[in-house]
């Protein structure tokens, strides 16, 4: 008769082989985005070999590079503002919209409210280079052909592009915030003399505040890094982003300055992210407290 293995022994022991199996994919997948960062220190121009620690790449590249560094490059330093401006405008257009969105489907019953939900979600599971193609098709063809309206590639036919894609983030968030609170703070805030606006603008809100910052962060990180959407929908070199930038380089002969953009990427993506993670840990600390304190005022 045969003994039992040692995990018929004991079953609940520390499952090494998935341990391994996951380290082995963090390695496999962030030791190629090390060596990239990394690469953006070299002080010499290979993208293939470390030839010692500098910060040409960065904010001073050698006298005569034709692709200068990252802060001083025009086309680099245009693309780094292009980028931070869509991030900012998207995300403070498509918050507001996105959770008001929400709550109005949190009330909203029967047919038209399941279409709008079904239309939202259309927009969040469709793969994003048919939203870019269709969006690049809708100003460019079909708004001047059944409007008459021209809105030029560039700019603002970015941020329609890119909120019409990154509402549905908040959206979701927040839904799925709305579902976990419950009504019942907004009704004892109603029973106690309330009117509908007030509470939702002193109770509902505040239980909102960690969604809606991680919504905040969420849309920033998403468009920082967005590259199918802007690059359909830009329109001179000078509203092309970072991202758009590093793409058509690296198509060519690059230097390690487009490393060094990559990895501003990376890091404008992980304060972001940070940040949004810190406020939603500070604002969810008690808020529901918070809450039952407005109600009781009100």
């Amino acid at each position: 008769m045969r003994t039992p293995s040692g995990w018929l022994r004991d079953p609940w022991r520390k499952p090494r082989v998935l341990q391994v199996v996951t380290w082995s994919y963090l390695a496999w997948s962030l030791l190629p985005v090390a060596i990239a960062i990394l690469i953006s220190f070299n002080s010499g121009r290979s993208n293939g070999s470390l030839q010692g620690f500098s910060l040409q790449w960065w904010n001073g590249a050698p006298v005569g590079d034709p692709q200068g560094s990252l802060f001083t490059d025009p086309d680099l330093h245009a693309a780094i503002f292009q980028t931070l401006r869509l991030s900012i405008i998207s995300m403070l257009i498509a918050v507001p919209l996105g959770v008001s969105f929400a709550i109005g489907l949190d009330r909203w019953r029967g047919r038209p409210a399941a279409t709008a939900n079904f239309v939202m979600l259309v927009s969040f599971v469709v793969p994003e280079i048919i939203i870019g193609v269709a969006m690049f098709l809708f100003f460019t063809y079909l708004l001047q052909q059944t409007l008459h309206l021209t809105i030029k590639l560039g700019t603002t036919a970015q941020v329609i592009g890119l909120v019409a894609f990154q509402v549905s983030y908040p959206v979701i968030i927040v839904r799925a915030r709305l579902l976990s609170i419950g009504k019942e703070y907004e009704e004892a805030a109603m029973d106690l003399g309330a009117p509908p606006r007030q509470a939702i603008r002193r109770v509902l809100l505040p239980l909102l505040y960690p969604a809606i910052f991680a919504s905040f962060a969420l849309v920033f990180a998403d468009v920082v890094d967005d590259f199918v959407t802007v690059r359909y929908l830009s329109g001179k070199s000078t509203t092309e982003t970072l991202s758009v930038k590093i793409y058509s380089a690296v198509r060519g002969s690059a230097t390690p300055v487009y490393n060094a953009a990559a990895t501003f990427l990376l890091v404008a993506t992980v304060i972001g992210i940070a940040v949004g993670y810190v406020v939603f840990k500070w604002f969810g600390r008690g808020q529901r407290a918070t809450a039952t304190e407005f109600a009781a005022q009100i």
